[in-house]
């Protein structure tokens, strides 16, 4: 085994990493369940819109924390020093259980339902994938960062084209989707829960924060990717969705999964979209890599502090491998009991709940830190309290109504961080590195 401590991550690598954590599932899957409540395009088209200013003004947040916090864990790291280590370790608590290991295995599924010459059965098929994929990330940094790279470069290569093409080629005769948005749409609580669908997709654009200590450059590269990644797929993610609404009727996307191949074959007929649709199945699988690089990172930085998970605890500057395969584990346990749009809820519910706290800590940390931003490493937010206040209006509000709307997946998110805090009782004998 290579010593890692010789390879660093590098900013294109980090940037990449965002990249592809946020083009996954979600940009492919989510329109037709947000049109299941909301038959108004240009609504749909705004939520895309406004899903890329939530996700910028997490990365403000995120980038000033990390580059003040320079330790790779992402929320459980940053709560336990702006809260307190309980609160920190319900953070890592929700990115252990659901927080990666969720997204992986719905793009898994989506990848099984993109995939077009082949009947396969999505459970053991998806299972399989994600054993490949971690199996392929317990080498070492390099050939994690050279697969990242790779993949993540066809991903955007595969959608700028399908963007090209569809802003090319006309709609269908009759199409609404240039009609301005009804003020009804915009209020309703279904705006609203659609809302957490947009959210989930441009989840991924906090991902660098979970290897800050892989970074070369940790302000630079957290810096460049978090906002210059999650700026560059919201133009992206909002062109697709045009490019969608744009071919395709709208009773046609509702409830579907498939979104890109259905677009595909509309634009280029059914060969052309078996083979996008084989390109999205394949290009999906980045996401699944992104997400099973960085996830491991925060319970491998859990294990070393928390003695309840020193099981999975790895020697310094190894590849958490144990880590890898406790995420794999629960990635298959999702597979063989959850539904696909449950698991996106359940999902969102607790990830904007995590990212809503930590964005809040830029507070805390101005308040207490205010001499570190007398060093040039660290990345001051502008406009503060600006963006934070946008962020934490809207997930609150996200929060509010998956209560109002989705009973039972509030109840599965909260009871998820219940069950956590058990576990926090249990090993009360947990220490703490001092």
């Amino acid at each position: 085994m290579k010593n890692n401590t010789l390879h660093k991550v590098s900013t294109l690598t980090a940037v990449a990493l965002v990249v592809a954590n946020m083009i996954g599932t979600g940009v492919f899957t989510s329109l037709g369940f947000q049109l299941k409540d909301i038959n108004d395009p240009m609504a749909v088209l705004l939520l895309w819109v406004l899903g890329g200013l939530l996700a910028l003004s997490g990365a403000f947040s995120y980038a000033e924390i990390g580059t003040v916090f320079k330790k790779s864990g992402g929320e459980y790291h940053y709560l336990s020093k702006l809260y307190s280590p309980f609160i920190g370790y319900l953070a890592g608590w929700v990115s252990l259980t659901v927080g990666f290991a969720a997204p992986v295995a719905l793009s898994a599924i989506a990848v099984m339902a993109y995939f077009p010459y082949a009947e396969l059965n999505p459970v053991w098929s998806s299972i399989a994938l994600v054993a490949l994929i971690t199996a392929l990330h317990t080498f070492d940094l390099r050939t994690s960062a050279r697969f990242q790279n790779g993949s993540t470069l066809l991903k955007v290569l595969l959608i700028v084209v399908l963007i090209a093409i569809g802003l090319w080629v006309p709609g269908f005769e009759g199409n609404t989707y240039l009609e301005p948005p009804k003020v009804s749409s915009l209020i309703s609580s279904s705006f609203a829960i659609a809302l957490i669908y947009v959210s989930y997709a441009y989840s991924g654009w906090n991902a660098a924060v979970y290897i800050t200590e892989e970074l070369k450059n940790p302000k630079k590269s957290l810096t460049y990717a978090l906002i210059g990644g999650t700026l560059f797929v919201t133009v992206i993610y909002t062109l697709l969705q045009f490019v969608f609404l744009k071919h395709v009727p709208v009773p046609e996307l509702v409830g579907q999964v498939d979104i890109g191949t259905i677009a595909a074959t509309k634009i280029m007929g059914r060969d052309m979209g078996d083979l996008f649709g084989l390109g999205i199945s394949l290009l999906l699988i980045s996401g699944i890599s992104a997400m099973i690089w960085v996830g491991p990172r925060v319970t491998a930085a859990m294990a070393q502090d928390i003695r309840f998970w020193r099981g999975i605890k790895n020697k310094p500057n190894e590849i958490p491998k144990k880590a890898l395969w406790l995420q794999f584990a629960i990635t298959s346990l999702l597979l063989l009991t959850g539904t696909f749009e449950q698991i996106l809820i359940y999902c969102g519910f607790l990830i904007t709940l995590s990212s809503m706290l930590t964005v809040w800590g830029v507070f805390q940390l101005r308040r207490k830190k205010k001499e570190t931003y007398n060093n040039s490493d660290t990345f001051k937010s502008p406009l503060f309290p600006l963006f934070q206040i946008i962020y934490i209006f809207f997930a609150l509000g996200i929060l509010f109504f998956t209560f109002m709307e989705r009973p039972m997946e509030a109840m599965l998110g909260t009871g998820n961080l219940v069950l956590g805090a058990l576990t926090w009782y249990i090993g009360k004998k947990i220490s703490f590195k001092s």
